[in-house]
């Protein structure tokens, strides 16, 4: 069982409960948090009663107890896999989209960490049974590389080189609209969106900071190819940040336009360049993976209809 603590401050006074938490947990659903204080794992002010449709207060004291996570044995699968480098300690691999990174509920099967551990047989443990190796992820309709820990001690120094922004990230994008300048950096803080959770946002309140670099690379008459470059790594950030710009990805179903021409499964974002330290060597290493023909194809149709090449 694990207890989590938090004093409300100023800035968060009037928020229902489950809002307020969702927002210091961001690991954890809303929905799950609801069943928490259903359950009467939540305490404010050492009191469980009626706390529903609670609106915390300025210095409210909340603890929270999280269950012990369902032990889930998760099996290696025969999936191929992609392997652009690989030694003792990582494994750099191009994942198509449409693959998820690892099991979630109701999703134990078919993702990069069951083709993995059937490959690998061992990775590191720092992230659990749900999510050996994985350092950092993509979004499953997210194409491209992704750094895997072989063992605990490449995790640390992998994660370490993340948290101090030191790992090179650069995606490619097509994007609605055309973009006017040659390139700009977006600063703006993401965090959940205050109405859908399910969704992220640029949001001014309870925001986590979050930096994108972008550069033109070609401009079509209704679009926009770009590089987009990671400084910070906030969940959706790269389809939020463009979005956010009014520059939304092609293809995306969750923060792009309705009625996409483009039948794709997913948004036209591929995950080009990865470099970073090795764990071992201390050498830099920068590994690259070509566009895949999903994206390809877009571009060539976009080419047509605007007559360029």
């Amino acid at each position: 069982m694990e207890i989590q603590k938090f004093v409300v401050d100023d800035r968060d006074e009037g928020l229902r409960v489950d809002v307020y938490l969702s927002n210091q947990l961001d690991h954890v659903s809303r929905s799950f948090i609801q069943k928490l204080i259903e359950q009467g794992n939540v305490m404010i002010n050492g009191s469980k009663e009626k706390l529903k449709k609670y609106k915390v207060q300025e210095n409210d004291e909340i603890a929270v107890e999280i269950p012990d996570p369902e032990i889930l044995k998760i099996e290696p699968e025969n999936i191929p896999i992609d392997i652009v480098y690989e030694d003792d300690d990582v494994i750099v691999v191009n994942k198509p989209q449409g693959m998820v990174v690892h099991p979630a509920p109701g999703n134990y099967h078919g993702t990069l960490v069951n083709a993995l551990l059937y490959h690998c047989k061992t990775l590191s443990s720092i992230n659990g049974v749900i999510r050996p190796g994985i350092v950092h992820r993509i979004d499953k309709d997210t194409s491209g590389l992704l750094m895997v820990a072989k063992n605990d001690r490449a995790h640390r120094c992998l994660a370490e080189q993340l948290k101090e922004h030191s790992i090179n990230r650069i995606y490619i994008a097509l994007v609605h609209g055309n973009i006017k300048e040659e390139r700009g950096t977006i600063n703006a803080p993401i965090g959940r969106h205050p109405v859908d959770r399910l969704k992220m946002a640029v949001v001014a309140k309870n925001g986590k900071e979050a930096v994108t670099h972008f550069a033109v690379l070609k401009r079509f008459h209704d679009y926009t190819l770009i590089q987009a470059k990671l400084e910070t790594g906030r969940t959706h950030q790269i389809r939020v940040h463009m979005a956010y710009m009014h520059h939304p990805l092609v293809g995306d179903p969750v923060y792009g336009i309705k009625k996409e021409k483009f039948h794709i499964e997913g948004q036209a974002l591929h995950a080009q360049t990865l470099g970073f330290v090795h764990p071992s060597t201390g050498q830099y290493m920068e590994f690259y993976a070509e566009l895949p023909p999903y994206f390809t194809k877009i571009i060539k149709i976009i080419e047509n209809i605007s007559g360029q090449r």
